[in-house]
Formats: C-alpha cells, sequence, structure tokens
C-alpha cells in the first residue's frame, strides 16, 4: 500500500481517535502512524485545535442549535451532536 493510501485508511478514523473510540490496537496503528508522518500529523493537530477552539467559544457564546447542527454535519462531526 502507498503511503497516501495509508494515510488515507487511517484519518478515516480519526473522529473515533480524537473522541476516544477508538478500539486499542487501531489507536496504537494510528500514533505510530502520526510519529512518522507530518502532513497526518498536522491534519489531526489541527482538527483537535478547531474543536477545542469550538468549545471555547461556545462556552463563551452560545450559538443557535440549528447552527451547530449544521457545522457538525459539514465538519462530519455527528459524534459530538450527541454530546
Amino acid at each position: 500500500m502507498d503511503n497516501k493510501q495509508h494515510c488515507k485508511e487511517l484519518l478515516s478514523s480519526i473522529s473515533e481517535y480524537i473522541d476516544g473510540s477508538l478500539n486499542e490496537q487501531l489507536c496504537a496503528e494510528l500514533e505510530s502512524h502520526l510519529n512518522g508522518c507530518d502532513n497526518c500529523r498536522v491534519v489531526v493537530n489541527t482538527l483537535k485545535k478547531t474543536i477545542e477552539i469550538y468549545h471555547d467559544q461556545v462556552s463563551q457564546d452560545t450559538a443557535p442549535q440549528d447552527v451547530k447542527d449544521r457545522l457538525f454535519v459539514k465538519l462530519n462531526l455527528d459524534d459530538y451532536m450527541k454530546k
């Protein structure tokens, strides 16, 4: 498998990785990959920071629920809508 395909395959689990629901084996594989792949590490870190900024902003200034719902759907973060 070429590197691009490997990145794509691992990053398909990014949501589960960030919310801590990824199984232990895949989590270890993804973390190992992130240690050696700057591009994927940037993607994961950027998404983590985006979520952090969003949560900070929500606690300060709450957006209407329909805006949140559309944002989560657009960012493919449906799991966070349940929280």
